[in-house]
């Protein structure tokens, strides 16, 4: 058993993201390249983004504070802190509309065996 404290962890995030020139922090908390399931921490200053890219699978943003924006092709969703996003497959992308913090959760596919 293992206990994370997911809002000391998104402070800390921001904090880092505040400072990188990339305006951008993440610390994966669960799983991994290895796992099914990924939890991520990501932090973002005000206009920074995750380019368009696509799902690895299932995925869902909940925002732990501040405002982004989840894009899709012409759809787009706002989530503020508390709310959760579901990722819709396919090409999407992310953008922080203040200082941010969210837990990216991802339960990747099985592997397609032709």
């Amino acid at each position: 058993m293992q206990k994370i404290s997911i809002e000391a962890l998104a402070r800390q995030q921001v904090t880092a993201a505040l400072a990188a020139g990339s305006g951008r922090a993440a610390d994966t908390v669960y799983g991994g390249h290895e796992k099914v399931l990924r939890q991520t921490v990501m932090a973002f200053k005000a206009g920074t983004q995750l380019s368009e890219h696509q799902n690895p699978g299932e995925a869902t943003v909940f925002v732990l504070r501040g405002c982004v924006r989840l894009q899709a092709g012409n759809e787009s969703w706002q989530g503020k802190t508390g709310d959760l996003l579901i990722v819709p497959d396919g090409l999407h992308s992310l953008m922080a509309e203040e200082d941010s913090a969210i837990l990216m959760t991802v339960a990747k596919r099985a592997p397609v065996n032709n």
